[in-house]
């Protein structure tokens, strides 16, 4: 498949998940992760009007922002401490997974006199080899954020759920996720945003409210 059939054939599915559960499609962003895409398959993205797209390796986006000035960059990849001076003008932060992280983007945040959009990384399924932070700390974690990281401004959530077979075995990971952003949402806090769901399972995903899904090799390589 060209890039255009694989976006219809992504779109539609997308489109047909928000049906079964009466979403509208439109609440659902395609978030084009690049990693493994080169520039020309960046472009022909961009022309098909996707805007949103994530590098997960921080010299990788900042060539990308130089390159691509009119996409929203997003950066989605595990985050150090030292590399928080290069996070300036990303459209968001999906892996915010600690406090001494939380720390040091707010102190950037407050250098630049800009605030840093952010996502909490959750952990639902425990996995050892993933970052995030457990069920039980997750909730507790966005309080302390929101009260001591002035600089910081909490859009919501992230999670990668296991990798399996059958999708529908991860739905209670998605499940959790949505549950835990009703509840900060009954804490008072604005988290729209719940970025869920990569090429094997973002049917369930978007079924269980992902508002970002998370889309690599179904995109950009023929692998739909």
């Amino acid at each position: 498949m060209e890039i255009y059939d694989r976006w219809t054939h992504i779109h539609n599915r997308i489109r047909q998940a928000c049906i079964r559960v009466d979403r509208n499609p439109d609440d659902v962003t395609v978030l084009a992760v690049t990693k493994n895409a080169d520039d020309a398959a960046v472009a022909a993205a961009r022309d098909l009007g996707i805007l949103h797209m994530g590098e997960n390796r921080i010299q990788q986006a900042r060539r990308r922002r130089q390159a691509f000035p009119d996409i929203h960059w997003h950066f989605i990849g595990t985050l150090q401490t030292n590399k928080v001076k290069y996070c300036r003008d990303f459209a968001l932060i999906h892996s915010l997974d600690r406090w001494r992280l939380a720390e040091a983007l707010n102190r950037q945040a407050e250098r630049w006199k800009t605030p840093i959009a952010v996502l909490v990384q959750v952990n639902p399924g425990g996995e050892e080899q993933k970052h995030g932070l457990a069920t039980d700390e997750a909730r507790r974690f966005v309080h302390q954020v929101a009260a001591e990281c002035p600089h910081l401004t909490v859009r919501g959530l992230m999670s990668m759920a296991p990798f399996v077979e059958d999708p529908e075995t991860v739905r209670p990971v998605f499940r959790w996720v949505k549950q835990l952003q009703s509840q900060l949402q009954a804490d008072g806090f604005e988290v729209p945003v719940l970025s869920m769901g990569m090429t094997n399972d973002y049917e369930v995903a978007v079924e269980e409210g992902a508002t970002l899904v998370r889309i690599g090799s179904a995109l950009f390589r023929e692998e739909v």
